[in-house]
């Protein structure tokens, strides 16, 4: 039987500690409804606008367990291309356990393949500050990516604070998907799988570059 979100919010909240790609932080139930599959979705971020920002069409998907976060994220990724990819068939690729996606080099190559070509390729931002050319290239990065008509599927960790000025907080690790950008890539438009109740929110490039340092990112 499928783990629910919140049944793991309580584990969490008890002071689990996880490793990899494994969430380690609130989760809440979904407000959606589920799909005819038992899915729940809800509406990301899907106007496209011109002139130096695009958001591209997500359909989104909560992951149905604590440490799916990958397959997750790279299934809402992928759904921007039209794509419906059973989540669980994912993360058998993925070499997914209750550790989580050991890191970003075993994504890259599954959304290569549901892709049809080789149009991602893995960048890793190394432990520390990201300095300045670390963001730079990061947000040049995801303005190509998302104006290819795909989403950057990006490995994290700790506590990062979107434009709204709320904290997201993923201790143990966790992956998001970037779905658009504004500002000519200066803000981004996050996708994040953990929680239905905050499946999309937007972040300053800096902030999520600081976040993915000592991981990496597909795009």
């Amino acid at each position: 039987m499928r783990t629910t979100l919140l049944r793991k919010a309580a584990l969490t909240a008890a002071g689990l500690a996880f490793t990899g790609g494994a969430i380690a932080g609130p989760v809440t139930a979904a407000h959606a409804a589920p799909d005819a599959l038992g899915r729940t979705t809800a509406a990301v971020q899907t106007e496209r606008k011109p002139g130096g920002e695009r958001e591209l069409n997500v359909r989104y998907e909560a992951q149905p367990n604590f440490y799916y976060c990958g397959p997750a994220a790279a299934r809402n990724a992928l759904s921007v291309q039209g794509k419906n990819i059973d989540v669980h068939a994912m993360a058998k690729e993925m070499g997914t356990t209750e550790n989580g996606t050991d890191s970003i080099n075993d994504i890259t190559p599954v959304l290569n393949k549901e892709t049809g070509r080789d149009a991602y390729r893995s960048t890793v931002i190394p432990s520390g500050k990201a300095d300045t050319t670390r963001v730079d290239t990061l947000r040049a990065d995801i303005v190509r990516t998302v104006d290819d008509g795909r989403a950057v599927v990006a490995n994290i960790a700790g506590t990062a604070t979107d434009t709204d000025g709320t904290t997201h907080s993923f201790e143990g690790g966790h992956y998001i998907s970037v779905v658009g950008y504004t500002d000519e890539g200066r803000t981004v438009t996050i996708a994040d799988s953990a929680d239905p109740n905050q499946a999309s929110y937007k972040m300053d490039v800096n902030e999520l570059a600081q976040w993915i340092a000592s991981r990496g990112y597909a795009h």
